[in-house]
């Protein structure tokens, strides 16, 4: 017979063999370290422009980075801090090499979302993150899934629940519940509006004297922060069943959109989702904070099968809270919810897989323009880099053949481009949309 104890022995045992696999992948401080990129790399994919010219350019004006040589080595290896020195800095052909950004408006939101565990939520906002870093963007992420694959892969394990989505969200309930009670005590009929108590449990947590950049961690990349999550957070479906038991009012799922919206319009250019395989308290959140719903899927037929009832049920989930919230009145809760653009990809494809070509097919057949050109192909590269809880981006090319990471690199970079693409046609409406709102 097996017991909580037995669980609590297990866990044990997979905590160590975690630590193990840390300092297999992270540096021996065990923390994660940004690697350098070399020349060739800075010029031709991240620049893009040709190896001399970028050569000529840094000779030409001895203020620019000199980078780092490596011993035995010729090419220069430079930071991300340097890489973006540089970008302020360089023009090409009269050109900019700073990413487009529209003036007067917030960062971007986009949700990377769907029902079905193992579509590649955490591979694809992890890979878009690290790209949207090289090409210049700051970039906030925000883990909503209790598995945490997003945040043990930007290098932090050791969160604390109150500082996660959880957090987040319950100090929301009280500071709502405040407003609410420190509101008209009366209405014109001369009724007394109600008022909500919370329990000691939920009002004394201290949550909500928490600034809003406590629960924003640095990560290994400069221009990368990270609201993570941890396996503790898990509860939030549960307490947050109660929470609208203590609160009816309360408008849980724009408790996230709330938060982001008391950060500084310039603080961030991107805010990326990775959201967990359910609709819930948490991915509501996300799906209503988001400008942008991005919905990854596999090429299979149950995958497949899987995005269609994602679709359907967020579709009723949806319409479930315009209809009943409508008279709502509280910043972020703006009904019916409407996403600037919505696009579907497909990963683990394999061009040569007459299904994955059927199925890329019936995708695009179904969802028209609104299927990503460039499906996220299945290599040994990026089946690596999951196991290794970096992005090819992380991993370092003189580890393997050339050609088989620039082949990896290539297909997220085709999705990044037009993920970003996507991100800058819908950009300027936002200033729009909140006028309106």
């Amino acid at each position: 017979m097996l017991d909580h104890t037995d669980l609590s022995q297990l866990q044990a045992q997979s905590l160590r063999m975690q630590g193990w696999i840390r300092k297999q992948t992270f540096s021996p401080e065990n923390e994660k370290k940004l690697r350098r990129f070399s020349s060739w790399e800075v010029a031709e994919l991240i620049f893009k422009v040709n190896q001399s010219t970028f050569r000529g350019r840094l000779a030409a004006d001895p203020s620019l980075p000199d980078g780092e040589v490596e011993e035995d080595g010729r090419q220069r290896w430079f930071s991300l801090e340097e890489i973006n020195a540089m970008r302020r800095r360089m023009k090409i052909n009269r050109r900019s090499l700073l990413p487009p950004r529209p003036s007067g408006t917030r960062a971007i939101r986009a949700a990377i979302a769907n029902f079905k565990g193992g579509a590649g939520k955490s591979t694809v906002a992890l890979h878009f993150a690290h790209a949207a870093a090289l090409d210049g963007y700051r970039v906030l992420c925000v883990d909503f899934d209790p598995q945490a694959t997003l945040s043990h892969s930007m290098g932090l394990s050791d969160v604390s629940e109150e500082h996660t989505v959880w957090g987040i969200m319950a100090r929301d309930l009280v500071r709502e519940t405040d407003r609410m009670n420190a509101a008209a005590k009366g209405a014109e009929s001369g009724a007394a509006l109600p008022q909500r108590k919370l329990p000691a449990s939920v009002a004394e947590m201290g949550l909500d004297q928490l600034r809003a950049t406590d629960f924003i961690k640095p990560t290994c990349w400069p221009t990368i922060d990270l609201i993570p999550s941890c396996a503790n957070a898990a509860f939030v479906e549960f307490a947050s069943a109660q929470y609208r038991h203590l609160n009816p009012e309360w408008s849980f799922f724009a408790a996230v959109s709330r938060y982001l919206d008391t950060l500084p319009e310039d603080a961030y250019d991107i805010v990326l989702f990775d959201c967990p395989p359910a609709i819930g308290y948490q991915s509501m959140n996300a799906v209503f904070a988001a400008d942008v719903l991005y919905i990854p899927s596999g090429p299979g037929y149950w995958e497949y099968d899987s995005t269609t009832s994602f679709i359907g049920q967020l579709a009723e989930a949806l319409e479930d809270l315009a209809a009943g919230f409508s008279g709502t009145v509280a910043a972020g809760t703006n009904l019916p919810k409407a996403f600037l653009d919505i696009r579907f990809l497909l990963t683990r494809y394999e061009p040569g897989n007459d299904l994955h070509r059927a199925m890329l097919s019936a995708f695009r057949q179904v969802f028209g323009q609104r299927v990503a050109e460039h499906p996220i192909e299945l290599t040994r590269a990026v089946e690596q880099s999951g196991r290794f809880l970096s992005s090819i981006y992380e991993m370092d090319y003189r580890d393997m053949t050339r050609e088989t990471w620039k082949r990896a690199r290539a297909t997220f970079d085709n999705s990044y481009g037009e993920f970003r693409d996507t991100l800058v046609a819908v950009w300027p409406l936002l200033a729009r949309k909140e006028a309106a709102e």
